[in-house]
């Protein structure tokens, strides 16, 4: 008989699919804005304010970076159940990895729709 030790939540799949469809927005994203900057005659701050002043840019980039950041959680999570052994460290790291992103969520709000 096999001792099978059960370690973490095996989420497998469903992180697996979440980091793929995660990174496809982040592509889109980044591609697209990389396209409308080469197609701009000039850059400066009014040309700048006035892309991030339009709703969908505001809420494709608040996308963006939730997709980033669950991204990212997704990816350090699975680093530090693979080489972090004690629970108790394990613990801190990741009570810290979700309060960054928490307190990086608020903040990317605040910046985008300026509250």
């Amino acid at each position: 008989m096999v001792n099978r030790v059960v370690v973490g939540a095996h989420y497998g799949l469903r992180d697996w699919l979440i980091q793929r469809i995660s990174a496809a927005v982040m592509t889109v994203y980044s591609m697209s804005l990389a396209v409308y900057l080469l197609m701009l005659p000039r850059l400066d701050y009014d040309v700048w304010t006035g892309l991030f002043f339009s709703l969908p840019v505001r809420t494709f980039t608040l996308l963006f970076l939730m997709c980033l950041f669950y991204h990212a959680w997704i990816g350090i999570r699975g680093i530090v159940m693979d080489y972090i052994k004690s629970a108790s460290v394990r613990l801190a790291i990741h009570v810290l990895v979700i309060l960054a992103s928490l307190l990086y969520s608020i903040w990317s709000v605040q910046i985008l729709w300026g509250f």
